[in-house]
């Protein structure tokens, strides 16, 4: 039964990540929170049924196509509405992410209507023992690319040009530019990449629970952040670790029959983590000279 469980919370967790991996990178670098990039996870959701439903393709080039189109709103969401509040106080940048969040919830509430629209069936389901679980294989694709993804990241930020910008800009993105990195293109780079992993997540919960609706990325886009803060909002090993953590706790708690209370775990968590632990799991404390 745990063992179940846990394979079944590993695999909500996973999500998770991909979600909170966006929310610690934008933060990382510009320190804002993006509360719109839940609503980017929502929108791959939707290009994920549609490039299903109408484009007649499988599972993985939905996914793709649901990549480029959240690539470009991520980059456009930040030219348009967070570049010019750059230098702002931090209020002003936080108000247009809620503006964009709003804009995008209604736009395709218009479009596609408040109900939830079905998610094509595209995975034959099928379950394999392995020992003591079962394991289906919509489960096993999205911890397959869910993991796929992740490793990608970290080679990335590691070992890529551009990542190492990124960890250049992270730390002080007014020096990094005085060293002649382009900053604005770091940012974009950013924002890509963390909307990417966001439609990735978008089609894969879609699949999972075959279901999207335009408000699916309210409740998900909080618990990604959560996941982040918890992980150390920042670290990528951390928001990696935060979202594994939320996912296998809440569907721990539904399992001990706590069901009704399973949105209520991740804030839990967060406030106990956040009391003990002020930096997050892998967080570390940022000293600031005055």
């Amino acid at each position: 039964m745990f063992w179940q469980q846990l394979i079944n919370g590993l695999t909500l967790g996973a999500t998770y990540a991909l979600i909170a991996l966006g929310y610690t990178m934008v933060y990382g670098i510009i320190q804002l929170i993006n509360f719109a990039h839940g609503e980017i996870f929502m929108v791959g959701a939707f290009v994920g049924v549609l490039a299903i439903t109408i484009l007649k393709v499988n599972i993985f080039v939905a996914m793709f196509l649901a990549m480029l189109v959240c690539m470009a709103l991520g980059v456009t969401a930040e030219r348009i509405a967070y570049r010019p509040l750059r230098r702002s106080d931090r209020l002003a940048p936080l108000i247009s992410a809620i503006g964009v969040s709003i804009f995008l919830q209604t736009l395709m509430t218009v479009i596609f209507g408040p109900q939830p629209q079905a998610f094509p069936q595209v995975v034959e389901d099928a379950l394999y023992k392995l020992g003591p679980v079962q394991v289906s294989r919509v489960q096993i694709i999205i911890l397959v690319v869910a993991s796929f993804l992740m490793v990608g990241l970290h080679l990335i930020v590691k070992y890529v040009k551009i990542g190492k910008a990124m960890r250049a800009a992270s730390e002080d993105y007014d020096t990094a530019a005085l060293m002649g990195i382009n900053v604005n293109r770091v940012i974009s780079f950013t924002f890509a990449l963390g909307s990417l992993l966001a439609a990735a997540g978008g089609v894969l919960v879609g699949m999972y629970f075959n279901s999207v609706f335009p408000l699916m990325g309210v409740q998900a886009g909080l618990k990604a952040f959560c996941a982040a803060v918890l992980g150390g909002i920042g670290s990528i090993p951390g928001a990696m670790l935060g979202g594994i953590f939320l996912g296998i706790a809440e569907v721990l708690g539904i399992a001990a029959g706590y069901g009704d209370y399973k949105d209520a775990v991740a804030f839990t968590l967060l406030i106990l983590v956040l009391l003990f632990r002020p930096t997050g799991l892998l967080g570390r404390p940022v000293q600031r000279k005055v």
